[in-house]
């Protein structure tokens, strides 16, 4: 799919004087000098960086753009403008020309249903900001506060966020693609009825549950410095998934509080989901080779045990150092080493985002990530042209640098981890997988609902736009964009 260019900022037409001057013009005033256009600076930084379609998998980015209008509240730390900073950056560098990129349309309220209650469902899908004092019962009933406020246009980002990571989940099931990427996605702290953590619809669950319909066995694994409770707890009976979530744990003093090292799954033996979860609890402060040591080890080990035949990311950024609400010190490239670590194993891999709360770092670490994806090495200077600029402007920003040191630049974090920590939870870890003794049987002891007749008839009405998508996808194409931005197609 094509990408829009920025459009250039007008410059005013001076006025010819009325007495004309009779110098003769020198030769560089006769020249017309064309400054380059933004387009043309992309594909300079397409260059420099010797981006190019990867060799040997495929890669595509999924996003609506109207997700980016919606607005949690001014003092909410939740601030859907990380997804503008994000697109900026990757389209700045020129990482859409790796990609086949989907504008992506809203989820149906059926594909929801796939996973939550309809009664949740009409009340997301109906309820206004004006209706909070009418129906604070309600609100109550299904955990709406200050964490999950009502907003404007509540129902439409549940659906556009939701939408973008169901159709990744169809490339990869289709196997039009290796890795499918939905940086909107993530917000896995979503139950089957209640909304929890900023998070509204489980979009990491449907998405599994998707897959279920062709892979036997789906890896879930949770690098946001929240416990991914809502996605264990929706696969807590099964065998065919297995959940594991590296997250700071301090039951009384860390939301969720929950997901501590001993919590592997149902405590009936019996059940076929007991020690399907896999929890790494951390305390502050952790630094990046304590962090990758961890992650190496243990997902190694999962991956080998449990046998994924696909494997779903959550890319949570609030795990970085400085993060508004996170209690790590962890730099861009040692959160970014997680999706290369998971990108080699070669599996069908779905990579969303998640929490992150310091926006800057946030598309940063997303812009990075994406590169990995694509195997794309970019530049430590941003790109010049990049809207937004001040956002990463001088030395408190990152001082235009898309790798800085964040150990350095934001607050950091004592560290409490010491190396007989760590060693027990590797410990305890692979006890658990023991437990397992191998991988499960195909055996499909619960087929989800279809639902693929209904959403190809709804991608129908798509299918010449997206016929024309194809044809264009490696043009240049230019569109009139809000405020200088770049704007996907």
């Amino acid at each position: 799919m094509a990408v829009l260019a920025i459009r250039s900022p007008l410059v005013p037409v001076q006025s010819t004087p009325v007495v004309l001057e009779y110098d003769k013009q020198s030769p560089v005033d006769e020249m017309e000098i064309d400054e380059p256009s933004f387009d043309d600076k992309v594909l300079a930084q397409v260059d420099l960086n010797n981006i190019e379609k990867p060799r040997g998998h495929k890669v595509t980015f999924h996003y609506n753009d109207n997700v980016e209008s919606h607005h949690f509240g001014r003092h909410h730390p939740m601030k859907p403008w990380r997804l503008t900073l994000t697109k900026q950056l990757i389209l700045s560098y020129g990482l859409q020309y790796a990609m086949d990129c989907h504008q992506t349309r809203a989820a149906t309220k059926e594909e929801l249903a796939l996973f939550h209650k309809d009664d949740y469902l009409d009340f997301l899908q109906s309820i206004r900001p004006k209706d909070v004092l009418t129906r604070a019962e309600k609100l109550r009933q299904y955990n709406f506060g200050e964490d999950c406020p009502v907003f404007d246009g509540l129902w439409d980002y549940c659906t556009l966020y939701s939408g973008a990571t169901i159709d990744a989940t169809r490339k990869l099931m289709n196997h039009e693609a290796d890795i499918a990427i939905n940086w909107s996605g993530g917000l896995h702290h979503a139950k089957k009825s209640e909304a929890s953590g900023f998070c509204y619809v489980n979009d990491i669950v449907i998405a599994i549950i998707d897959l279920l319909r062709e892979h036997p066995r789906v890896l879930y694994i949770d690098i946001d410095v929240h416990h991914g409770d809502g996605v264990e707890q929706a696969f807590a009976s099964t065998d065919r998934v297995m959940t594991l979530s590296y997250h700071k744990y301090d039951k009384d003093n860390f939301f969720p509080g929950t997901g501590a090292l001993d919590h592997t799954g149902p405590e009936n033996p019996n059940n076929p989901g007991a020690h399907h979860s896999l929890n790494v609890p951390l305390r502050d402060g952790i630094d990046d080779d304590e962090y990758i040591d961890l992650f190496d080890t243990i997902t190694g080990a999962t991956i080998e045990t449990f046998r994924p035949t696909a494997i779903v990311l959550q890319c949570g950024a609030d795990s970085l150092g400085g993060d508004r609400l996170g209690r790590f010190n962890l730099n861009i490239t040692a959160h970014g080493h997680c999706v290369e670590f998971i990108k080699k194993q070669g599996l069908p891999l779905l990579v969303i985002g998640g929490g992150g709360y310091t926006a800057r770092n946030v598309a940063r670490v997303w812009c990075h990530e994406t590169s990995i994806c694509v195997d794309a090495q970019l530049s430590n200077d941003l790109p010049p042209h990049i809207p937004y600029m001040q956002a990463f402007t001088g030395v408190e920003h990152g001082s235009m640098q898309l790798y800085p040191n964040l150990s350095n630049l934001e607050v950091r974090h004592p560290n409490q981890h010491d190396k007989a920590y760590l060693e027990n939870i590797k410990v305890k870890i692979f006890e658990q997988l023991r437990y397992l003794q191998g991988a499960p049987s195909v055996q499909m002891q619960w087929i989800p609902p279809d639902l693929m007749g209904l959403r190809e008839e709804l991608d129908e009405e798509l299918k010449e736009e997206r016929e024309q998508e194809e044809v264009v996808r490696r043009k240049k194409e230019r569109n009139i964009g809000g405020r200088g931005e770049h704007r996907f197609l």
